[in-house]
């Protein structure tokens, strides 16, 4: 799976118009799932992506976690993170999971996070959602997990 993580001071999405999850301080996270991803790479990325030390300590060291500050964290369905963007000016999408296992992974990804980390809100998979934030940095990172380390 591939997430792109960005602290946020604060962050949101719409569908259709109406807030469909919202967040504080914490993480905005794009996630994507790939072909040969399984729940238990899902459940990987989802602990190392609250455990990743990219908050500031009381000296300004990125040191703490978003579950250290009791912070937000908001899933979005993000596809589009798997393109293959080597040849030509149209990117592929071949490097993304099929819709039913993607919706499938996303879903195993948010029960999960919101079995061990609250708050959680999420995205519309497979919607045209609107997401506003506030990059608090700008800090944005990209983490990866896959089937091969299940």
């Amino acid at each position: 799976m591939i997430a792109l993580l960005q602290r946020v001071s604060e962050a949101r999405v719409r569908v259709d118009g109406a807030i469909t999850g919202e967040i504080g301080a914490g993480l905005l996270v794009l996630l994507c799932a790939e072909p040969t991803d399984t729940p238990a790479a899902a459940e990987r990325l989802i602990e190392k992506m609250l455990n990743y030390r990219i908050f500031g300590d009381d000296a300004g060291k990125m040191n703490r976690s978003v579950r250290d500050i009791r912070g937000g964290l908001l899933l979005v369905p993000q596809f589009t993170l798997a393109a293959d963007t080597r040849k030509g000016t149209r990117p592929s999408f071949s490097g993304a999971a099929p819709p039913e296992l993607g919706r499938t992974l996303f879903d195993h990804a948010v029960a999960y996070a919101r079995s061990v980390h609250d708050p959680v809100d999420t995205g519309v998979f497979g919607a045209d959602m609107k997401v506003a934030l506030v990059n608090d940095g700008p800090v944005t990172f990209w983490l990866t997990t896959s089937a091969a380390t299940s």
